[in-house]
């Protein structure tokens, strides 16, 4: 039986995670974590997340440490906020307990910050900035279509959530941006785009557009365009619910009950992309 700890637990993907897991037959959430000095701390999570008492402790965030080596869950999953996910990664890690990371908006220091962490420690991650299958089916090709295409074809990013989310661009549309990057031998940093006003002149040479959309209830949509004289390649991924992100995470879980044999994973590995 594969133990689980939640972060963000009574949140909208931490509850859906944690629901899912009731109906694994080879999983149990043994802990739900929330934010620090939380006034669900002590309440039993399964309450609060409306199915019924689950005898499993909430916790907030900085009891963290002592309760991972109380109760040795195998896995935390984390889908919070950069900053909180950073901590949580560093204290999971000196605790032994691996991770899955599907929180977005990281930078580059902090996955420095984090792959330190699980390396100087040995534990496993799966992170990922979408852990849907759908998404990452469309990474790869995404990927393909750049390779083939080359540089004769401008490259635009769209990407749309609902209003609340934090971050922008999203860190899927960030990591299409990558892959477009990686098989066009073109440095992200330099060809970016994000978001364009006023007199800008014309398009720069392989540049990459970086767009960001926000209102109502935009569980997440993602276009790459490729836009040539006469034609134009459109690649499309939209969720109509975040369970496809769910569905996804129980997937890394397992994968990484199993089958990794590398300290940080990410979908591609999972998928066996």
């Amino acid at each position: 039986m594969i133990k689980v700890a939640v972060t963000g637990c009574v949140g909208n993907m931490g509850s859906r995670i944690i629901r899912t897991i009731t109906e694994q037959e080879n999983m149990k959430v043994v802990l739900g974590i929330e934010m620090p000095n939380s006034p669900l701390a002590g309440e039993d999570l399964g309450e609060q997340i409306g199915i019924g008492t689950m005898n499993v402790p909430i916790i907030a965030s900085n009891d963290l440490k002592e309760t991972l080596l109380e109760i040795k869950p195998d896995v935390l999953v984390d889908f919070t906020i950069a900053s909180a996910a950073v901590e949580t990664v560093k204290i999971c890690a000196e605790c032994g307990v691996n991770v899955v990371v599907g929180t977005t908006g990281l930078t580059d220091e902090q996955l420095d910050v984090i792959h330190t962490a699980i390396k100087d420690n040995d534990i496993k991650a799966v992170i990922s900035p979408n852990m849907a299958t759908g998404v990452n089916v469309f990474f790869e090709i995404v990927g393909q279509v750049a390779k083939i295409l080359g540089h004769e074809y401008d490259v635009e990013i769209i990407e749309a959530h609902h209003h609340h989310k934090k971050d922008a661009p999203s860190g899927t549309a960030v990591r299409a941006a990558q892959i477009v990057a990686e098989n066009l031998d073109l440095d992200l940093k330099e060809k970016a785009c994000y978001g364009r006003e006023g007199m800008v002149g014309e398009r720069g040479e392989n540049e990459i557009g970086i767009h960001a959309v926000r209102g109502g209830d935009i569980v997440g949509d993602h276009t790459v365009m490729f836009c040539g004289d006469g034609e134009r390649i459109e690649v499309i991924h939209r969720a109509s619910t975040r369970q496809a992100f769910v569905n996804g995470v129980i997937r890394a879980i397992n994968y990484q009950h199993d089958k990794q044999d590398k300290n940080i994973a990410d979908m591609f590995d999972v998928l066996g992309l």
